[in-house]
């Protein structure tokens, strides 16, 4: 191993942009809209538009946190700023999770695309890989594993070239559906077949919300960003505002473009008839080219949003063992490249585990679509919470409209977990108490002495709170639930529980006194490698 070294500020506005947008850009926009169409009709245009303002809340949140504080693995960080190390191992262990995790998805996403070429990949009848199926998804993983081990820049012109047909691709589907454009098919079973609800349940079953969170990849990287208090709330912005309108184009050229006929039964079983929705369309529609195309990027865009998470998911191993709630072998950088290797290696581990073996695209969404939302649930609070705590601290990007912008991101994130249903929310949630309950239970090996274990529990006690709130909504609720509380009046009560619980934690950070934004070691140093020498970060105090 090599010794300690610094990460290396190499990524430009262009790099971090197309980071965002080839993190955005995965299996997303390859499945999800047939079953949007399933669960909502035409209506799933709403539930994008939902999702897309939801992140775009949620990304403008994160704009303040990641210019003020650009540090490795800051999704995991900024709790413990706010709010103390057990927050920061919370959200350490549950973003873990779902990034390790979204390696796999997006490697399994190829692999089922491919098939439509390579019908050996996948056993017959189901959607399961065969034994050459699971050793091509391996193979892509030690691809990704050695694109990310070199260097950061290796991993950014590699993605920077796979997002160029990454797009070239949809917006080539959007101008071929539109040509073949049916307005009837949005009034045949009119609109809105499904209600409400089914826009509701579309945004997190539908794997609209699962599409669209790509933006802590964008924050994961923040150490080694060029000019980052410019440059990272420009690319959080620009991926979603460019991601939101491209992923209503498709949805709405797709509704528009499935042959009529094959409607006769309603939207819900859509999903069953075009499995692989764009590249079936196309053949309905005579397009074979079109249907070659979207196959060949079917293999590439989800491969590329893999390598994208392959790079994100050590920076948030390494930021978790910064807050010293995680091993520390893991805050190891190796000199040369600058790269978190054992932290990498861990994230190569994880993604193979979760191959072993995998389900479906279709059925890994929801909860992942969960995880990803709760850690980003954290944000807006944080931002309230060293806002009162914290002053003092230099915010080059300061969001205005706070008071009504954070309550209202926080309630959104809370109801696309609640829309996820009973079956994930019950043990996702009730993993995190777990977690909790474990973390207590070590509280003694934990080294952090600027914080007791008392002021750590007071400070995160909001948290467990909405927990157990969104377990009992839930089971309560109409989204798998037994519908003690009726629709639309348990979204209502959602929202009026999360409105409270954000200002319980918004008041309940850690106390002025105690907050720590010093500077890790790591990063009071970063390299720039174009001026060939040592860049001071800025100043947090």
């Amino acid at each position: 191993m090599s010794g300690q070294g610094k990460f290396k500020k190499q990524l430009s506005l262009m790099d971090l942009t197309f980071i965002g947008l080839g993190a955005i850009f995965g299996s997303g926009w390859l499945f999800a809209a047939s079953h949007v169409s399933a669960i909502a009709g035409p209506a799933g245009i709403i539930s994008w538009l939902i999702g897309g303002f939801a992140v775009l809340l949620l990304g403008i949140v994160y704009c303040e946190l990641g210019a003020a504080l650009p540090r490795a693995g800051g999704v995991v960080r900024y709790p413990v700023y706010s709010h103390g190390p057990l927050l920061g191992y919370l959200m350490g262990f549950i973003t873990l999770i779902a990034f390790s995790s979204l390696v796999a998805i997006e490697v399994v996403a190829s692999r089922q695309y491919a098939a439509a070429w390579f019908p050996e990949l996948t056993q017959a009848g189901s959607s399961n890989p065969t034994t050459l199926g699971w050793l091509v998804q391996f193979a892509l993983l030690c691809l990704f594993f050695v694109l990310n081990y070199r260097s950061v820049k290796t991993f950014a012109i590699a993605n920077n070239l796979v997002s160029v047909f990454k797009f070239i691709v949809p917006l080539l589907v959007i101008g071929v559906l539109f040509s073949f454009f049916k307005p009837a098919n949005f009034q045949v079973h009119g609109f809105a077949p499904f209600g409400l609800s089914g826009i509701e349940m579309a945004v997190s079953a539908g794997g609209v919300i699962f599409a669209y969170l790509g933006l802590t990849p964008i924050i994961s990287v923040a150490s080694e960003v060029k000019n980052p208090q410019r440059t990272i709330p420009i690319a959080l912005i620009l991926s979603v505002l460019l991601s939101t309108a491209i992923y209503v184009l498709l949805q709405t050229a797709f509704l528009g473009g499935v042959p009529t006929e094959m409607l006769a039964d309603g939207w819900a079983g859509i999903s069953r008839q075009l499995a692989l929705p764009y590249r079936d369309i196309a053949l309905a529609l005579g397009v074979g080219w079109l249907a070659y195309l979207v196959v060949a990027d079917a293999v590439i865009s989800p491969s590329g949003c893999g390598n994208i998470y392959m790079n994100a998911t050590p920076r948030v191993v390494y930021g978790w063992a910064q807050t010293g709630t995680f091993f520390r072998i893991f805050t190891r950088i190796d000199e040369k490249s600058g790269i978190p290797r054992p932290a990498l290696w861990l994230t190569f581990g994880l993604s193979v585990f979760w191959t072993l073996p995998f389900p479906s695209w279709e059925a890994l969404i929801n909860v992942v679509s969960a995880a990803l939302i709760l850690s980003y649930a954290v944000a807006p609070v944080t931002v309230a919470a060293l806002r009162r705590n914290a002053p003092q601290m230099a915010r080059p990007f300061r969001v205005k409209g706070m008071a009504l912008l954070g309550p209202v991101s926080f309630i959104i994130a809370a109801l696309i977990v609640y829309w996820s249903g009973w079956s994930t929310v019950s043990w996702l949630l009730g993993l995190q108490i777990l977690m909790f309950a474990i973390y207590l239970l070590c509280a003694r090996w934990v080294p952090t002495a600027h914080l007791n274990l008392a002021q750590q529990v007071r400070s995160s006690a909001w948290l467990i709170g909405f927990y157990a709130v969104m377990i009992l909504l839930s089971k309560l609720g109409t989204f798998g639930g037994i519908g003690a509380i009726g629709h639309p009046l348990d979204t209502l009560v959602v929202a009026a529980c999360a409105l409270g619980i954000y200002y319980w934690g918004a008041a309940t950070g850690v106390p002025a006194h105690r907050v720590r934004l010093e500077q890790e070691a790591d990063e009071s140093e970063t390299i720039d490698e174009h001026q060939g020498r040592p860049e001071m970060a800025p100043a947090t105090h």
